[in-house]
């Protein structure tokens, strides 16, 4: 199988970053000082479970995230921030309704959908937006965004978006056929994206934890044909235990947005070597949008 749909949004991301970097992000995305709580679905959840933390972390207050089907919806926000790259998700809409908040902001590609009338403000990445199934490009540029609104410095950032297309992949991912995907702090919810992309491009089987975490049992079923990616720097000892099963170990200098770019092109690669095509994934849609 030759270039997909999907290898071409993959590889427009560096572009994309410099874009989203140079553009500036509105105040009402971060709130500052304000109790929040970001949700999403699928892809767009593991963004919220991201932001969440580096928010948190960064001092701009309290941070809760969730799945746009189970929000806790007896509490009260003072802002509710939502992600939802078509804008079209129901969840996510049933769950803007209900929610209690002061201020209610969602992040899309797609503007002037049916969340515009249920929130406060709305934020248009209109040109991350994607024809493909598969969520890569959306996904990355919100979390760019999010990290400059939070005062990250992304030069690194940046230049490693630009290494991680252009250089070759750490591993051949058709030479395993189980896929683990590790992180601490924001990056539990970069793992769990790059275990999704797994699932969703090759059907493969994929599994996700936070690193410290994954000593607690689901070590057990590594061997010789498990993949383990360490996302950002590995807790003491992780990487030479999961060496001791016959796992191959991945862990890598890039910035770890980067290091989910290349986890992108491995489960696109991965599908083709199943004789899969990556951009028509099984049983999926682009939006799931409920009778």
């Amino acid at each position: 199988m030759g270039v997909t749909v999907t290898d071409l949004e993959i590889a427009s991301q560096p572009e994309l970053w410099h874009s989203t970097a140079a553009a500036g992000v509105p105040q009402f995305v971060t709130a500052p000082g304000r109790r929040m709580l970001v949700i999403g679905c699928g892809t767009s959840a593991f963004v919220a479970m991201s932001y969440a933390t580096l928010r948190e972390d960064a001092g701009y207050g309290e941070t809760d995230w969730a799945y746009a089907s189970e929000i806790p919806a007896h509490r009260r926000y003072d802002a509710v921030l939502a992600i939802t790259r078509s804008g079209t998700t129901t969840e996510v809409i049933t769950a803007l309704r209900r929610l209690d908040a002061g201020t209610k902001v969602v992040i899309t590609a797609v503007p002037g959908g049916p969340l515009a009338s249920t929130v406060d403000h709305e934020l248009a990445l209109e040109y991350a937006d994607e024809a493909s199934v598969v969520q890569t490009r959306f996904p990355t540029s919100v979390l760019v965004a999010l990290r400059c609104a939070l005062g990250h410095d992304l030069t690194r950032a940046l230049a490693d978006g630009r290494r991680a297309v252009e250089h070759p992949l750490p591993v051949d991912p058709a030479d395993y056929r189980h896929y683990v995907y590790l992180g601490t702090g924001w990056t539990v919810g970069l793992a769990h994206e790059a275990a999704l992309k797994m699932r969703e491009a090759a059907q493969a089987w994929s599994e996700s934890y936070p690193a410290m975490d994954y000593r607690h049992g689901p070590i057990a079923v590594a061997g010789p044909g498990s993949l383990v990616w360490i996302f950002g720097p590995a807790p003491d000892g992780l990487v030479e235990q999961v060496a001791q099963t016959g796992a191959t170990v991945v862990t890598s200098d890039l910035d770890p947005l980067a290091q989910l770019v290349q986890a992108q092109r491995c489960a696109v690669e991965a599908a083709k070597a199943k004789g899969l095509n990556p951009d028509q994934p099984r049983g999926l849609t682009r939006s799931v949008v409920l009778a």
